[in-house]
């Protein structure tokens, strides 16, 4: 790792399990000699993405809420999906979620919570493996071959156990039944308790930029029941893509890298 990388990794070990770290402490996970940590902490408080507290601990700095404002004013699947999946909710009830592709994971951007919202359910800022879970299905389903093919190599064992197939060729026949749906529904795949329907999300190009999904708790609907709202939900997101190909300074948004 470079000493970049090694400063920003810092920023990693602050969750909501763990939001307040000594300088001690930060020192010994980074490895690094004091003197060395001592000057990535000077810097990242300079620049605001940490802030100091009592006892010479730290904390997330102000940058981070303001960078996640501009992200929040200037994204384009926020921007294009957040009227849509409160549209959504309302007309169904359950929670709708907006995703992104992020490298080889998915990322929430945005919900709008339903009356019997999960408490466990996926929401803003939070990542989670490309693979299990309808949100990530149908996102895999529409991706090239030559980054399906990293994935498999990766995750082939992850894969196998969602059902997408143990070879290479199952995978793909897989995800081609997957895109002929033009939607994925998984019940407690990713967590216990939540049934989800998802659909994709194109930027102008026709690339796969993340997903829209429709989440309910199984202890307030039947999951065969919920299966009928698809068609809502597959309605749902190629309205925000249209939005996303249609709005200005967007319409050559790329798909996120993988891999």
């Amino acid at each position: 790792m470079s000493s970049l990388d090694k400063m920003l990794s810092l920023l990693d070990v602050f969750t909501p399990a763990a939001p307040v770290w000594t300088t001690e402490d930060l020192i010994r996970y980074s490895g690094a000699p004091a003197s060395t940590c001592y000057r990535y902490l000077k810097t990242l408080h300079s620049v605001g993405l940490l802030a100091r507290v009592a006892n010479g601990s730290y904390v997330l700095g102000p940058r981070i809420p303001e960078m996640d404002r501009t992200m929040r004013l200037c994204d384009p699947v926020y921007i294009a999906g957040s009227p849509v999946i409160q549209q959504l909710t309302e007309e169904t009830g359950h929670s709708s979620l907006l995703c992104i592709l992020f490298s080889e994971s998915i990322m929430c951007v945005q919900q709008a919570l339903g009356k019997h919202a999960p408490p466990e359910l996926f929401s803003r800022g939070q990542r989670r493996p490309l693979v299990a879970g309808a949100s990530a299905k149908i996102i895999l389903a529409y991706l090239p071959l030559h980054q399906l093919r990293v994935i498999f190599t990766k995750h082939r064992k992850s894969i196998a156990a969602v059902g997408l197939g143990a070879d290479w060729e199952r995978f793909k026949q897989a995800l081609k039944q997957i895109r002929q749906a033009e939607y994925a529904m998984t019940t407690g795949e990713y967590n216990a308790g939540i049934v989800s329907i998802a659909a994709p999300l194109f930027n102008g190009a026709g690339d796969v930029l993340g997903s829209l999904a429709v989440a309910a708790s199984t202890s307030h609907v039947d999951p065969v029941a919920f299966g009928a709202i698809a068609d809502r939900v597959i309605e749902a997101g190629r309205e925000v893509s249209r939005r996303i190909a249609s709005a200005p300074n967007v319409v050559a948004l790329p798909a996120r890298a993988v891999g």
